[in-house]
């Protein structure tokens, strides 16, 4: 077991280099992996469930007892991202598919690999552990509704149909998860650091199969797709940041709300993409799901390097009490 949890730690920390390994085998080699475009949704849950396995009603104690950072934090979340994606998807006059498939990486909830670097930025963890939990459980209501209004003019958008993949792929895998860690909790804690490479394994899988599906498309769009995801990226990070300014949050709070905004659930676009749109569409949130964890970890570093005060002082204070001791 801990000859797989030292595996787990490294494939988390090298998650990156390995999603961009995957996408290029998969470009260069495609037959292999074009079968496992029909588990992308199991895959997917997989992760869910995992996610289900870790979380803790702690992880919303943060929502009821300090709601407003959250409450911002979402509500960016789900304005920032999504009216960006118009914007650029407009701006760059992507093909229908990719204009859809950019708006729809912008409405999926944050992805979880945020809460890591939320932690390496000396952010406020406990924050972007609760928005991630919030917004995806905001999901099944607020991605679809808010794809139908903004995608709508591209490809048609059956909302209804959306919500019950978003309840069936993340709701119930994480409400499973949930559940199976109250009743064996044990068992959870022996294998729950495993998790991450279960993770790890499935994305790549989903990576992969896109990528494949994608191969032609990808020589042929694949720069313009990325531009558009690195554009989308970047906003979603600086106004994420900038505007929980100008909610007076601090910088604690702001750089949590920075990556959570920032980093999305690219899984869930590839998987909604590929369900109720088409392969081509899924691209941007490849493109999401490589350029993500690269953006992410060096923002962090670089903040990582710039703490405040207050991030001195919730980092360090435990530390120096235990030495004081």
């Amino acid at each position: 077991m801990k000859v797989l949890e030292s595996i787990s730690s490294f494939a988390g920390r090298n998650f990156a280099i390995f999603v961009i390994a995957a996408a290029i085998i998969a470009f260069l080699v495609p037959d292999p992996f074009l079968p496992f475009g029909a588990f992308i949704t199991i895959l997917l849950g997989i992760v869910m469930f995992g996610m289900g396995l870790t979380l803790k009603p702690v992880d919303f104690k943060l929502v009821f007892t300090n709601p407003i950072p959250v409450i911002t934090g979402v509500l960016l979340q789900y304005t920032v991202m999504p009216l960006t994606a118009f914007a650029i998807a407009t701006l760059l006059q992507l093909p229908a598919e990719l204009a859809a498939g950019l708006v729809l990486l912008g409405c999926v909830p944050g992805g979880t690999a945020s809460n890591v670097m939320v932690y390496l930025a000396r952010g406020n963890v406990a924050l972007s552990v609760a928005m991630t939990s919030f917004s995806t459980l905001l999901a099944p209501i607020a991605t679809p509704a808010i794809l139908l209004l903004l995608a709508g003019q591209w490809l048609p958008v059956d909302a209804r149909s959306m919500f019950m993949s978003i309840v069936q792929v993340i709701i119930l895998p994480i409400a499973l998860g949930f559940v199976v860690q109250r009743f064996l909790p044990r068992l959870v804690q022996k294998s729950v650091a495993v998790v991450p490479l279960i993770s790890v394994i499935a994305i790549l899988i989903i990576v992969m199969a896109v990528t494949a599906a994608n191969a032609g498309n990808v020589a042929s769009a694949g720069f313009i797709v990325f531009v558009a995801v690195f554009l989308h990226n970047g906003a979603g990070l600086l106004f994420g940041y900038l505007l929980a300014r100008a909610f007076k949050l601090n910088e604690t709070d702001c750089r949590a709300i920075s990556l959570e905004v920032g980093m999305q659930n690219s899984g869930l676009g590839v998987a909604l993409a590929t369900a109720h749109f088409n392969p081509l569409a899924a691209l941007p949130s490849v493109w999401g799901a490589i350029w993500h964890n690269i953006s992410g970890p060096i923002l962090a570093t670089i903040w990582s390097k710039r703490s405040t005060a207050e991030t001195e002082t919730e980092t360090t204070s435990p530390v120096k009490n235990a030495v004081a001791k």
